[in-house]
This record gives C-alpha cells, sequence and structure tokens, in this order.
C-alpha cells in the first residue's frame, strides 16, 4: 500500500484551487453572408497558434444533409441551417472576446454589444442534434401559409411559407431569429401548418 503524505495532499489542493471550474458555455457569433467556412478556419487557426485550446474548444457551422436530383442522379448536399452564424463553445474573459470579435469577417456575438449571451443546454443540443432527425413525409402547406416548427433547432417558432418543393418534401420559410429574418428549409415532418 502506498503512503500518501501531506505534503503531497496539499500540493494536489493548490493545484485545485489555481485552476479554477472555466464556465465553459455555447455561444453564437454573426459572420458576413458567405463568409462563415473562411471565419471557422481562421478562428480555428488562430486558437490554435495563440494556444487558446483551453478558452475555446470548439467552433460549429450548422450543417444539414439533404438529398437533391440534379441531371438525374441524387446526390447528398450539405448546407447551412444558419447563414450567416457559427456557433462556439467557449469561456468568454475579455481576452477570448477580443480575440473572436477581432476575426475578420466575425461581425460579433448574439447578445447585447458589451456582453454575449450564452445559449441554454437545451438550445445548444437542439441546433447540435438537429440534423439527426429525418422523416420522409410530404406536406399540403402553400405559399403564404403559417406553420409552427415543431422539431430542430426553431422548434414552437411560427414561420411564413414562401417555398414549397415540387416534390412536396420540404419548404422554405421565413423566420426570425437572432434580431434578423432569415430563410430557412425544413424536411415535411418538422413543422405543422396553423389555421
Amino acid at each position: 500500500m502506498t503512503e500518501i503524505k501531506n505534503d503531497e495532499l496539499n500540493t494536489v489542493d493548490e493545484q485545485k484551487a489555481e485552476s479554477p471550474k472555466k464556465d465553459i458555455r455555447w455561444y453564437v457569433i454573426h459572420t458576413y453572408s458567405g463568409y462563415e467556412n473562411k471565419v471557422l478556419d481562421t478562428l480555428t487557426r488562430k486558437v490554435h497558434s495563440m494556444g487558446m485550446e483551453d478558452t475555446i474548444k470548439e467552433i460549429l457551422l450548422p450543417m444539414h444533409d439533404k438529398e437533391e436530383v440534379k441531371d438525374g442522379e441524387k446526390k447528398v448536399v450539405s448546407r447551412k441551417i444558419f447563414p450567416g452564424y457559427l456557433l462556439i463553445h467557449m469561456e468568454v474573459s475579455d481576452h477570448s472576446w477580443y480575440v473572436v470579435r477581432n476575426t475578420p469577417g466575425v461581425t460579433g456575438f448574439v447578445g447585447t454589444t458589451t456582453k454575449p449571451i450564452p445559449l441554454t443546454d437545451e438550445e445548444a443540443q437542439r441546433i447540435l442534434n438537429a440534423n439527426q432527425k429525418k422523416v420522409a413525409v410530404h406536406t399540403r402547406v402553400k405559399v403564404g401559409d403559417k406553420i409552427r416548427i415543431t422539431q430542430g433547432a426553431f422548434a414552437d417558432n411560427v414561420a411564413t411559407v414562401t417555398e414549397v418543393a415540387e416534390d412536396r418534401k420540404s419548404i422554405h420559410a421565413e423566420i426570425s431569429a437572432f434580431g434578423n429574418t432569415s430563410t430557412i428549409e425544413l424536411e415535411a415532418g418538422f413543422f405543422e401548418p396553423l389555421n
């Protein structure tokens, strides 16, 4: 049996006291439209080169896969769920806020100008798991109809249908999110018509 001396215990306790638990949460950053991949690459390299992997854990561009038929061939295409936005899993400090905010292509965090507002754990999980739920059904909505989103990142939000796919398996709808109106694509089964 190995004996542990009091000095060794004190050293372990001191190390724990020196490294307080970090408040790492998911935040949303806004980018110039079409620059999401460039910002993701630039910010990832910046975090690595500055040794900030312990503060900024992960940067994501939420995508979903969609089957498209082009020239008679079915292809799976990845589409952005939130064009113009990235998710970032980080601890907010003056330094980390400055590094993210001053990355070329980033217009700011979602929240107030001085303090970003983190996503709730439920919101983060809905967004991170949005690509896993797929239902192959048809819809009867038409352009101009109001719908309630039932699954995914925008669950329980109301949107207006702007386009219905020919096969009636998906729609495009306008929704107000993060203070902006955005067009999103939804598969049938992810929403219900409102009367």
